[in-house]
């Protein structure tokens, strides 16, 4: 695949995609970043909205695994009390953790989309395996070295502004 910083689909969060989003861009399997995508770096508590968009989303036959570069216990033990399978050292912009998930769910990288928050890791390595890269806003930007890759971010996300999801 060519080498893109720029996201197939951009949103505000990730509770703004609906299964019928999902099924009309012939997604099955959902593959998540976690911190700054589902939670704040600073809690593992997931919001009621967020609660319920996770439900939903199982309800609908839509697959969802948190693939996160995190080494931290925190992410498989969230995954653990909300149900939700998860990849972690997943080196993202690099292949291993997506293509991992891909396998684990024997699903074809076209039916497979991948959200975060982050231009150089998420978007770039799910646009590398051809995967449907989506772009959320980061939940939080807590701390300057967040600021500044958001600031560096910034010329990819108004390139790709005609592709938001319209809600």
């Amino acid at each position: 695949m060519p080498f893109s910083l720029l996201p197939k689909l951009m949103t505000d969060k990730l509770t703004d995609l609906t299964p019928q989003i999902l099924a009309d861009h012939g997604i099955r399997l959902l593959m998540m970043d976690f911190d700054n995508t589902i939670v704040p770096y600073s809690t593992d508590i997931p919001s009621e909205q967020m609660c319920r968009w996770m439900e939903d989303m199982k309800a609908s036959g839509i697959q969802l695994c948190v693939v996160s570069n995190s080494h931290k216990q925190r992410v498989p033990e969230f995954c653990r009390q909300t149900g939700l399978d998860c990849i972690t050292h997943a080196r993202k912009p690099f292949s291993k953790g997506i293509r991992q998930c891909l396998d684990r769910y024997g699903i074809a990288p076209s039916q497979a989309a991948l959200v975060g928050d982050q231009i150089y890791t998420d978007t770039l390595g799910s646009n590398a395996l051809g995967v449907t890269s989506i772009l959320v806003k980061a939940i939080d930007n807590h701390n300057f070295w967040l600021k500044a890759r958001n600031v560096l971010e910034l010329p990819f996300r108004f390139a790709a502004r005609n592709r938001r999801i319209v809600l």
